[in-house]
């Protein structure tokens, strides 16, 4: 039995590492509104979205993807280099969150964003690789792409300087 298990593990494991070594995982990634990357783990909703300076952008939204004014939600991402990782902080400008410095320079920087609904609320991680290369598809940075499920593999996104 604990030989049946383990080698079950293993092909679960072996199955997984296959999926993700092939460069295209969207996590189940969907798109905002604006087009960013959508943390629906939260409520509201928030939208990751990276802007043409190089901050990271922080919306609400409802279910209806209706952006809703930021309240007492505490965002914080660190990301890059896992030696000398980049921490942002966020403040609230008009109807949305932004970063205090632009992201690290990169195509593809590993990711976790930390949102508390307020002060002393639990936070909720979300990890992901910030991978901005343009999907062919539907021309959302491949961080937020929101083809279908049946679509993500059927078109040739650029994995230029990816390991194959």
């Amino acid at each position: 039995m604990k030989r049946f298990i383990s080698s079950l593990l293993l092909a679960a494991g072996l199955a997984f590492s296959l999926h993700a070594a092939d460069g295209h995982s969207h996590d189940g990634a969907k798109a905002g509104p604006t087009g960013g990357r959508l943390i629906a783990r939260v409520e509201p909703h928030a939208e990751f979205l990276v802007n043409a300076d190089r901050k990271i952008e922080i919306r609400f939204v409802d279910d209806h993807q209706q952006v809703v004014a930021p309240g007492e939600q505490v965002v914080t991402v660190i990301m890059g280099d896992r030696a000398a990782p980049t921490r942002l902080a966020f403040s609230r400008e008009g109807d949305k969150l932004i970063s205090d410095r632009a992201i690290p320079e990169g195509n593809n920087l590993p990711t976790i964003v930390q949102i508390k609904g307020g002060p002393s609320a639990k936070a909720v991680t979300e990890r992901f690789n910030l991978n901005l290369s343009q999907c062919p598809a539907c021309k959302n940075a491949e961080y937020a792409c929101a083809c279908s499920d049946e679509d993500r593999h059927d078109h040739d996104h650029d994995h230029s300087g990816e390991k194959k």
